[in-house]
């Protein structure tokens, strides 16, 4: 009998509750067509295009999706979620002009769904492709603060304003109570320095332990020196992560001068440093990850082989317990 310590992971995630995905975007789960993948090598794809890019390319897709379409691509993601041994998962959902409230409606029902049919908890947040400094995207923000769960953010979105971005989405939690999730450094660009800017705000707004990072990804760009006092300062602001490996793993070659990395975020040093970080699978089937499925054991995975990261009892907290923990579930 051969030991087999991916079983033994798995087990042992299983005996502390199941996995918690922190961070997914359901509403858009299988929305990518044939159409989107390249042919002949076609770098004007759908799929092949930036990131920055997809944010408005998404809108057509939008523009086209009934609240019941919204409802059976969520409700998809669901069922395949629980397959997969998910007991917990957090989905941003778009709420903005274009998708206008039938993506949160939507999620609203689903949440019903996951807690009567599958005995999962589904928790929401929102989705800002737009801003939230547009006078029509901060009322479509601002309506959907009553209803989501966590604050979603995307500072990229107004690009520029970043700084006026992130005092919104504080001041909302400040007014309602509710923790933060923000995408940040997304390009694995060594300039990027969204990390450092959201801690700053959180501490500048007395919010220390409710906010998360989602993705981090630029992190690892940058020198050992600056990485280690970024895990300082995000200690004092209380700041955790959400790691989404295969989402990033894609980055695209740069002859930018780095350290050595991967485009994923550093947990080896993360958690040593005292960092909470949890896992998610982020896009799934859709034209930013076409090839993606969600299983959490296969993110896992990709997470701990590209960190070199094999300590068995913190890989099962990062798949429960601090997935519950950046949710505000424990």
């Amino acid at each position: 009998m051969y030991w087999m310590p991916l079983a033994q992971l798995r087990q042992k995630i299983v005996s502390s509750g199941g996995f918690v995905n922190a961070h997914a975007h359901f509403d858009r789960a299988y929305s990518v067509t044939p159409a989107d993948l390249p042919n002949d090598f076609s770098k004007s794809a759908t799929v092949e295009r930036a990131l920055q890019e997809k944010w408005q390319l998404v809108d057509s897709w939008k523009r086209a999706t009934s609240e019941d379409d919204y409802y059976a691509h969520i409700v998809s993601a669901l069922r395949a979620q629980n397959e997969f041994g998910v007991k917990v998962a957090l989905t941003f959902i778009d709420c903005d002009p274009v998708a206008g409230t039938r993506a949160l409606d939507a999620a609203l029902r689903a949440q019903q769904y996951a807690s009567q049919q599958l005995q999962m908890k589904l928790v929401l947040a929102c989705q800002t492709l737009k801003g939230v400094l547009n006078p029509e995207a901060r009322e479509f923000f601002e309506k959907a603060l009553e209803k989501v769960d966590i604050i979603g953010g995307l500072p990229g979105a107004d690009r520029g304003r970043e700084e006026e971005h992130l005092d919104v989405l504080l001041s909302a939690a400040k007014s309602t109570g509710k923790r933060v999730h923000v995408h940040v450094d997304q390009n694995n660009d060594p300039k990027e320095r969204e990390t450092e800017q959201l801690a700053r705000a959180v501490i500048r707004h007395g919010l220390e332990g409710q906010v998360t990072a989602v993705h981090g990804i630029s992190i690892a760009c940058q020198s050992k020196n600056d990485r280690h006092e970024l895990y300082k300062l995000c200690r004092d602001a209380g700041l955790s992560f959400v790691a989404c490996p295969s989402a990033w793993l894609d980055a695209r070659r740069s002859e930018v001068l780095t350290p050595t990395h991967n485009a994923i975020t550093p947990i080896d040093e993360m958690i040593p440093a005292g960092l909470c970080v949890a896992i998610g699978s982020d896009n799934i089937s859709d034209i930013y990850k076409p090839f993606v499925d969600g299983d959490p054991m296969v993110e896992l995975r990709m997470l701990l082989e590209a960190t070199h990261f094999y300590d068995v009892g913190e890989l099962v907290r990062i798949a429960t317990e601090n997935g519950r923990r950046v949710l505000g579930l424990a």
